[in-house]
């Protein structure tokens, strides 16, 4: 059986190491580690292997604490300890931008860290399956992992078996989302609900757990329920408390989102009038703390539930600067380039895949400055280059480690028109 040294981790579940000259891909591994290994697949260019025995550990390896790993497939690096996997991001992120952009960024400091790394998880989203089984889908595979608690949720997220097990096979997964110490539950379903599924959900805040249930949501083939008080509230910054439906996108982590918030504000340095385009806007994550500050914001977004509740919240707020419109990004990006509208700065914070159709679009406005934040420093990178190649020049980088225990970060950068 060969033996592998790992030399470096990946944006993704594998750490690296070489045998015979061929990169090896390694699940559950760790720098340092020298490995026994079992080859399982082989890759033009790389092999798979899985760990036979751990001859010698690296420094940063550690017992996963959860004891339902290495099964689940949820928490791909909490077999490393919290500081080296803050370490490791950094590393992972400036290496990134040193090969796609050639620009250089000391990793020290670059990344904020989580102040906790278990118990972060606002929001978590629960696979269902027959008989009440509730849990996430293991590694690499659909089938579910049955749990009964998670360490990185909110202490107050509690696996939904109740609310599984009375609405049956038409369930296909429910997102508990924790509000000011109780819970709202979020079902998808395969159908729209109902009167039986909306029942089962009413009773569900109506009986004993009334005091942690606040509200269901019901979602399915195109329908919307909602049994009791799905409403939210979630600190984006001092002084600015948004309350919005508990089945809207929010970042999981609201102590490392509120840094977030912080940094983009500072980057964005707006005035009283700046004119502000802020794309895949949600709910206002940036959008109304940059109203607060006497910008003229206009929050743009595909969602429509999404665009309504950032209205609401702006108008509850006074925030007259604030608009708001349901539209795809592109859509909005080349309809005021066409109407000659010339933001001073765009924010745009889309999904994990990026946003490449709105580089060109978005150079055309010439905003003087561009904010991207991203989840994937791959895809985000990919953007930058073609902001390059519309005359924008990276300012400044920060990192957030918003998931503990994952390989995941959020990058927010600065860019200039030169």
């Amino acid at each position: 059986m060969p033996e592998v040294a790992i030399t470096a981790m990946t944006f993704g579940p594998y750490a690296v190491g070489h045998l015979d000259g061929k990169t090896v891909m390694v699940p559950h591994a760790a720098p340092g580690d020298r490995l026994d290994l079992a080859i399982t697949a082989e890759r033009r260019g790389h092999a798979i292997g899985r760990i036979a025995r751990v001859i010698a550990p690296g420094p940063a390896r550690r017992a996963a604490p959860c004891p339902f790993l290495p099964r689940c497939g949820g928490c791909d690096w909490q077999h490393l300890d919290y500081p080296a996997q803050a370490a490791l991001k950094a590393e992972l992120i400036a290496g990134e931008f040193r090969r796609a952009l050639k620009i250089e960024l000391d990793p020290r400091g670059l990344l904020a860290p989580a102040p906790a790394e278990f118990g972060y998880r606002s929001r978590v989203r629960f696979k269902t399956g027959p008989d009440g089984l509730v849990g996430f889908h293991a590694a690499g595979s659909n089938s579910i992992v049955a749990i009964d608690r998670c360490m990185v949720a909110d202490d107050a997220i509690r696996v939904p078996a109740a609310l599984a097990a009375a609405l049956g096979r038409r369930c296909t997964e429910i997102e508990v989302v924790a509000d000011r110490g109780g819970e709202v539950l979020v079902a998808h379903l395969d159908r729209a609900p109902g009167g039986g599924e909306c029942a089962r959900a009413r009773r569900m805040i109506d009986g004993d757990d009334a005091a942690r249930i606040r509200g269901v949501v019901l979602r399915g083939g195109g329908a919307r329920t909602v049994a009791g008080d799905a409403t939210i509230a979630i600190e984006l910054e001092p002084g600015c408390t948004i309350e919005i439906d508990a089945d809207l996108f929010t970042q999981v982590n609201r102590a490392q989102n509120r840094r977030l918030v912080a940094a983009v504000v500072a980057m964005a340095a707006v005035a009283a009038e700046t004119p502000v385009l802020d794309l895949f806007c949600g709910a206002g994550n940036f959008s109304l703390p940059l109203a607060r500050r006497g910008a003229q914001v206009t929050g743009v977004d595909a969602d429509p539930h999404a665009i309504a509740g950032a209205a609401r919240n702006a108008a509850r707020m006074g925030l007259g600067g604030a608009q708001f419109i349901a539209m795809k990004a592109a859509e909005t990006a080349l309809f005021f380039a066409r109407a000659g509208y010339r933001p001073a700065l765009v924010v745009v914070d889309p999904p994990r895949i990026g946003a490449p159709e709105l580089m060109a679009p978005i150079g055309r406005l010439r905003p003087r400055a561009i904010i991207y934040v991203s989840c994937d420093t791959a895809t985000l990178v990919r953007d930058l280059q073609s902001l390059r190649t519309c005359g924008y020049e990276i300012d400044q980088v920060r990192a957030f480690d918003f998931f503990p225990n994952t390989h995941h970060a959020e990058v927010a950068v600065h860019a200039l028109l030169t």
